[in-house]
């Protein structure tokens, strides 16, 4: 059998992250949660995930600020991050994409979608 996918993911709102941790670990996965974006480069260092999901508008280190250092870090630059935000502006989806993430999902998201779109990025079905 295959080891668990193991998975970051950065969120500060309790609810979101208790709903997040509750669906991906129902499909297999193994969630490894931080509750604003310090300390995620380093987790990301020490666990090396099989992906990343991060929140944009977070306290004190924002997503966007935490993909720029995973993606500039050669180390973990092939980790796929996926950002989840409520934040629509074109700015904010070109400019994740620019600096490396693999997708862009909007909350509210279907958590179905959100299931989908992970294991499309990891290659599972």
């Amino acid at each position: 059998m295959d080891k668990k996918k193991t998975i970051i993911f950065a969120e500060d709102t309790v609810h979101i992250a208790k709903l997040l941790k509750f669906k991906l670990e129902k499909e297999g996965f193994n969630l490894i949660h931080f509750a604003s974006g310090v300390g995620v480069t380093d987790g990301v260092l020490q666990y090396m995930p099989d992906l990343v999901l991060l929140d944009i508008m977070m306290p004190v280190k924002d997503g966007l600020t935490v993909l720029k250092e995973i993606k500039s870090n050669p180390i973990l630059s092939k980790i796929p991050v996926v950002l989840l935000t409520a934040n629509s502006h074109e700015e904010y989806v070109v400019k994740g994409l620019q600096l490396g993430a693999t997708d862009y999902i909007l909350k509210p998201f279907a958590s179905a979608e959100l299931v989908l779109r992970i294991k499309n990025i990891l290659k599972m079905q």
